[in-house]
């Protein structure tokens, strides 16, 4: 068993640093991105997205901290998936390139990327981000605050995808 308050700041503070590292490449792109011509599409819900996020990561990490010992093995579990899941969600990053923001941004003219996780999946960075949270709910054994983030931001990412095909709906499919 595994003392709840160390693990809890450890795993949280990790999560939200790599957050923030996405922050500066997702800000980056946008600007190179608008200096372009991208357009980003009415009724996105970012906004909303900004808070809830990183929220659910600290609402799950103080449920952690503020509940009993933690078991190893769900510790361990937890951080293999969110291995996992951050593995899935750079290799989208890595075929959207420059393209890849926080925002939804349509570059007119450029082709729909089809490529790496896009051949399986329309939207593997939302399947990862899913499952982020469902590790970091693991790993701290946080069942409260894990579905409640887990429930809120999926509905979010479900507006969200909404947006994003209504958005791409124009785009052409690249060739492979």
């Amino acid at each position: 068993m595994l003392s709840p308050l160390p693990v809890a700041a450890l795993v949280t503070t990790a999560v939200l640093v790599l957050m923030l590292v996405e922050l500066q490449l997702s800000s980056f792109n946008e600007k190179s991105l608008r200096a372009k011509g991208a357009v980003e599409p009415p009724d996105d819900v970012i906004g909303w997205m900004r808070v809830a996020y990183p929220g659910a990561f600290v609402l799950i990490g103080i449920e952690a901290a503020v509940g009993g010992p933690l078991s190893r093995n769900w510790v361990v579990a937890g951080l293999l998936l969110f291995g996992w899941a951050k593995a899935l969600k750079f290799w989208a990053m890595a075929h959207l390139g420059s393209r890849w923001t926080f925002r939804v941004l349509v570059l007119p003219g450029a082709p729909l990327v089809t490529s790496g996780p896009y051949r399986f999946l329309r939207h593997p960075n939302y399947v990862a981000v899913m499952g982020e949270l469902v590790a970091v709910a693991i790993a701290l054994q946080a069942p409260l605050s894990g579905v409640a983030g887990i429930v809120g931001f999926g509905w979010l990412i479900w507006r969200r995808v909404r947006v994003e095909e209504r958005a791409l709906s124009g785009q052409t499919t690249a060739r492979p």
